[in-house]
C-alpha cells in the first residue's frame, strides 16, 4: 500500500502533507479527517494549521484500516480497544493519579481523547506521548496489552 520511507530516521517525524498520505494510504482526504475527528490519530498541525502526519501515523492508519475492513469493527469498536491499553502502567502512574485519572476509570476510548488535568500526562502533548507513538500498527498494540495482562 505505502513504501517506508528510507530518508527518515524517525518514524515519528511528521513529512506527510494530507493529501500525500491520502495517496499512499488509498483513501480520501475526508476519511483521515474523520479519524482525526474521532480521535483515532492526532497530526501534527503546523502554525499554518496544516496537518503533517508521520510514517507511525500511515501505520497506525493501515492498522485502522484493516480493523475495520478486515474484522468489521466499528470505530467505535477501535475505540474501545485502544482504551484497554495500559496507559497507567506504560506512563508508571501511581495509584493516587490513577483514582482521578479519566483514561484509568472508563474504557470506551484511548487515553489520548481524555482531557489530562493536574496528573503525569498533563505536562506531556499526547502526540508526543510514548503511549500515542510506540504503539503505531496492530502488532504492537496486541503485543503491548499481552505483556500487561
Amino acid at each position: 500500500m505505502f513504501e517506508i520511507r528510507k530518508d527518515i530516521t524517525d518514524a515519528n517525524t511528521p513529512v506527510y502533507t494530507i493529501s500525500t498520505a491520502a495517496h499512499l494510504l488509498g483513501i480520501s482526504i475526508p476519511t483521515l479527517r474523520m479519524y482525526e475527528k474521532e480521535g483515532l490519530i492526532i497530526p501534527y498541525k503546523k502554525e499554518s494549521n496544516q496537518r503533517r502526519y508521520s510514517q507511525n501515523d500511515l501505520y497506525r492508519v493501515k492498522c485502522i484500516r484493516e480493523t475495520i475492513n478486515g474484522t468489521k469493527i466499528s470505530i467505535q469498536g477501535i475505540k474501545h480497544l485502544l482504551s484497554l491499553i495500559p496507559c497507567w502502567k506504560i506512563k508508571n502512574c501511581s495509584t493516587d493519579e490513577r483514582a482521578v485519572c479519566e483514561a484509568f476509570i472508563s474504557h470506551d476510548k484511548p487515553c489520548w481523547m481524555y482531557p489530562h488535568k493536574n496528573n503525569l500526562c498533563s505536562e506531556i502533548p499526547c502526540i508526543s506521548c510514548e503511549v500515542y507513538t510506540k504503539l503505531s500498527d496492530c502488532k504492537k498494540v496486541k503485543e503491548t496489552i499481552k505483556i500487561y495482562l
